[in-house]
């Protein structure tokens, strides 16, 4: 276990703890199959004990003032950056990710704790001119217990950044890693245990039918915030109603269009659609642009660059700075995605390249999948209705623009949407078109710190990433005061 010998204890109360039952769950390396570490398999009980903690400690971290959170926040992404190189090389290893842009996922991790510290002072309520005698005010208020289950993607990024939000409205949160990818949250559970307020946060590992569910269901548990797959999130929403009263938001999956336009140029598109699609995460993220609908005028062309630019993508070792592409993220992923390569056949889509498994010695372990590109590709197929989560990219043609917008509405999901055009009429007219809830003009891939993000349809409920989000991990209490 050469990366996590020492990484196998989760953080319940501001101590570092293996499970009730000392049960553990093996870790592996998607490009070679080796075990690389090992974290704990949390019982209910431990769960319960993590609810207990967070729910002692968030009166008191609630009571601080929005400047001393503030300052506690920032403390916490101090560290977590002195630790960023360890936590990279965890990473890379535990999830398949290439190494280069993997670089940046600490940092936008401390960046959101930054922006978040800064907001603490806008938790601001509200007068009401209601009555001319009287006053009546709004405050916020904390939830108090905040669940916060992360992704395989970007595990430590998501761990951090999207709870970023809950601690700076005064709330404790519980974070519960991605089953196939946790072993960073090991180092996020030392580190938070260094800077933070004993059960302010919390980390619970395991198997999300034990203690993600045991944390879902949890009386103590009002507010829940998911990011993955639409058949998780409606389990999690089953699982929170049936328990009781619950705010839950969740960022789901995406099948989203990139539609280009004919006045745009071939080169850029070309460049946008491989860069939407994300290769250098295997294809495995929600916002991937996996949809390309090409106006008839540049299809050809376009298709072609394409082809070039995802054949050029150089597969191996993801800690090499040079790889473009590594594995997906685990034996079940990897099944699903060949599983789409049967269906496009049967389908009929055409394929332009990969669709297999790559030839050599250096792939005959692992979770290995060719970057993949078809074309002809019509909104009845599976491979443009389903989200793959896998480097898949489907190619479409249009020629009028309601059959576009069709097109691009064609499916359940709504999380993102890109339009290409040189016209700027052409280009609203379509953006407001598309029901996604986070769009680019000219644009595509790019968060940017402020800006809200979330889904519509079956994409997902809530905003994140913006103000919006902090609102949301807060209660509004209303007073009204009687003047006599």
């Amino acid at each position: 276990m050469p990366y996590a010998t020492q990484l196998d204890r989760m953080l319940i109360g501001g101590e570092l703890k293996h499970s009730s039952d000392g049960a553990f769950d093996e870790s592996i390396n998607p490009a070679t199959e080796e075990v690389i570490g090992r974290v704990p398999r949390a019982t209910a009980a431990d769960a319960d004990a993590a609810v207990r903690a967070a729910d002692a400690s968030w009166p008191a971290w609630a009571e601080l003032t929005p400047l001393a959170r503030g300052r506690m926040l920032r403390d916490f992404g101090q560290a977590l950056r002195a630790r960023s190189d360890e936590i990279l090389r965890v990473e890379v290893a535990d999830t398949g990710n290439t190494i280069t842009p993997m670089r940046g996922d600490v940092g936008m991790a401390v960046d959101s704790l930054d922006y978040y510290a800064g907001l603490t002072h806008e938790l601001k309520g509200e007068t009401i001119p209601a009555t001319h005698e009287n006053l009546h005010l709004t405050v916020r208020e904390p939830y108090g217990v905040v669940v916060r289950i992360a992704p395989f993607n970007h595990p430590l990024m998501f761990a951090v950044a999207r709870t970023a939000a809950a601690l700076a409205a005064g709330n404790s949160v519980i974070v519960k890693p991605p089953e196939t990818s946790p072993l960073s949250a090991m180092i996020l559970a030392e580190v938070a245990r260094e800077t933070l307020p004993a059960g302010v946060f919390n980390v619970v590992t395991g198997d999300g039918r034990t203690a993600g569910d045991a944390l879902v269901r949890h009386p103590l548990v009002k507010r829940i915030a998911f990011i993955g797959s639409p058949i998780t999130g409606r389990a999690i929403q089953r699982a929170a109603a049936d328990a009781g009263v619950k705010h839950v938001t969740l960022e789901l999956g995406g099948k989203n269009p990139l539609i280009a336009f004919p006045d745009t140029d071939p080169d850029a598109v070309a460049d946008a659609a491989v860069r939407g699609m994300n290769f250098a995460w295997q294809g495995q993220s929600c916002g991937s642009t996996s949809r390309l609908l090409l106006h008839e005028d540049i299809h050809d062309r376009v298709l072609a660059l394409v082809a070039d630019k995802v054949k050029a993508i150089r597969l191996g070792d993801p800690q090499d700075p040079s790889t473009g592409m590594g594995p997906v993220n685990s034996r079940m992923q990897y099944e699903k995605v060949l599983s789409y390569f049967d269906a496009a056949r049967a389908d009929g889509a055409r394929l332009v390249t990969g669709g297999g498994r790559p030839a050599g010695a250096d792939f005959e372990r692992g979770f290995w999948v060719q970057p993949t590109v078809y074309a002809g590709v019509e909104p009845g197929m599976r491979i443009w209705q389903e989200e793959v989560f896998g480097p898949i990219l489907s190619v479409g043609r249009w020629k009028a623009f309601e059959e576009a917008v069709e097109m691009a509405n064609s499916t359940e999901y709504g999380l993102t949407g890109a339009v290409w055009s040189n016209n700027i009429n052409d280009a609203l007219r379509m953006v407001r078109r598309i029901r996604s809830g986070h769009t680019w003009v000219n644009g595509c891939s790019a968060h940017y710190l402020g800006v809200p993000f979330g889904g519509m349809k079956n994409s997902g409920v809530g905003r994140e990433e913006g103000i919006e989000e902090m609102l949301s991990y807060t209660e509004l209490k209303t007073i009204n005061i009687v003047l006599r």
